[in-house]
């Protein structure tokens, strides 16, 4: 139980690190980043820094695997994982405090000088929160061999993650408007408060993880891992049920935080009620605390593909009510957000768990355990979808007019069908999509996964490994 609440205060402290780099920190660009520059120098401003984020994130993603293979190749007195979790947050951290600010004065004063400043310090967050992500969400087969304690070890952190992350969009806007008050007026002050906020939980939560927890030493985690580049990425490509659920996830992940990332501009610019945003946090962290102690009992029933497939369903109604609201339909729009934020946490369950089974899937079918190399494909796909989310939110904040001090009369309704267009409707069809090929391609479930743990474990028990 004390590894299980580490390991959930770790995963709390994360995904408030996610939701606000992924989210929040556009928001700020958009809002505060340039504040007080003239309206056509914050335009490309703003239109520079999402393709430097969106750039360097998407080249970064394409070591993920190598960084998974660096820390499978990690040997020390703490195990393989705990050192990047207590190295990667505390660096991160420091970084994410230096995002939220104007660069002393340089986003405004010096563009050049701000664009190798930003460069350099982005370039090291990604980097450290890489090592740091792939890390955290690598270590529960390395904790436990048994589906089962994976998937209570799992739902702890769902529950705490999902708290963090919810909890992230219930306080963004109290605590913005809180220290924007308490310095003249400042927005930039107030965000660099939340910033401040959200790092320092991250950083602190970080190392509670890696010393809260311990790595099992068991006869599967002997067998030696390969670490040549050319093994890393052959671990990822030959494990074929890791590469249809890739394919899945990644359209699932690109389809939400489309939608989650622009909804503070939905309550705004399209719903005229940027107060009522915080219902999102409030429903959200509901949906969040209900759904993810279900999923034990929920897959008792019925197999995790067939949990995936119903939430899909459940998040398509979302949509539709979100499309067809307005700002006198807010019982509609909170009804929406149930149907849309209940099913993501068994969906994000399903998959991680599947994630997880296949690192013995792959050591069955290669010869080979790559937990890290293995583990390290679900926070690469989260964080292309996190790099599409940036680029998402600078590309409909300026093509639909909504950035500055511009007002919801101020949008057109061409303006408000552009929003809805990549905000619904286009991560409405990826989801379908995503749902087919899971129900088609996944072939791991869980029965399958205790029969290849029992071949593996008869197999290298034979051997004397």
């Amino acid at each position: 139980m004390k590894q299980r609440i580490a390991y959930a205060l770790g995963a709390f402290g994360h995904d408030i690190y996610y939701a606000t780099l992924s989210t929040y920190f556009m928001i700020f660009v958009t809002k505060a980043m340039f504040e007080g520059a003239p309206k056509e120098v914050q335009t490309k401003m703003i239109g520079l820094v999402t393709t430097l984020v969106v750039g360097i994130r998407l080249i970064e993603i394409v070591f993920d695997p190598l960084i998974g293979g660096v820390i499978d190749a990690t040997k020390t007195r703490w195990g393989k994982f705990r050192p990047w979790l207590c190295f990667g947050g505390t660096v991160s951290a420091i970084c994410l405090v230096m995002l939220f600010t104007n660069f002393f004065g340089l986003a405004t004063g010096n563009q050049t000088l701000f664009t190798v400043a930003f460069i350099i310090v982005f370039i090291v967050l990604d980097c450290t929160y890489s090592f740091k992500d792939i890390a955290f969400w690598s270590m529960i087969p390395a904790l436990s061999e048994d589906s089962n304690e994976r998937g209570k070890l799992a739902t702890f952190a769902r529950f705490a993650s999902s708290l963090g992350a919810n909890g992230t969009t219930l306080a963004v806007v109290p605590i913005v408007a809180f220290f924007t008050s308490k310095f003249s007026g400042k927005a930039s002050s107030g965000w660099f408060a939340f910033g401040l906020i959200a790092a320092a939980i991250y950083g602190v939560t970080s190392w509670i993880a890696a010393l809260g927890t311990k790595e099992e030493d068991s006869v599967l985690r002997k067998q030696n891992d390969k670490t040549s580049i050319k093994d890393v990425f052959g671990a990822l490509v030959k494990n074929d049920q890791l590469m249809w659920l890739a394919l899945a996830y990644i359209l699932f992940a690109i389809s939400y935080v489309a939608t989650t990332a622009v909804l503070m501009l939905y309550f705004q610019y399209v719903i005229g009620n940027i107060a009522a945003f915080s219902i999102v946090g409030v429903v959200s962290a509901i949906c969040g605390i209900v759904a993810v102690p279900l999923y034990p009992v929920i897959t008792k029933f019925i197999s995790r593909k067939y949990v995936y497939a119903i939430g899909i369903v459940s998040m398509l109604i979302g949509y539709l009510l979100f499309s067809v609201a307005s700002s006198s339909l807010l019982a509609v729009i909170i009804v929406g957000l149930v149907f849309f934020y209940f099913p993501y946490q068994l969906i994000f369950l399903s998959v991680l768990m599947t994630i997880s089974d296949a690192v013995e899937y792959g050591q069955w079918k290669n010869g080979v355990r790559n937990e890290a190399v293995t583990l390290s494909l679900r926070p690469l796909l989260d964080k292309i979808a996190g790099a599409l989310s940036n680029g998402i939110v600078g590309f409909v904040s300026v093509s639909c007019g909504m950035i500055g001090n511009a007002q919801a009369k101020d949008i057109t309704s061409k303006g408000i069908l552009t929003f809805k267009m990549w905000a619904f409707y286009l991560p409405a069809a990826l989801m379908v999509v995503s749902c087919i090929i899971f129900l088609c391609k996944i072939k791991l479930t869980e029965k399958r996964h205790a029969e290849i743990v029992k071949s593996l474990e008869a197999s290298l028990g034979q051997n004397g490994q």
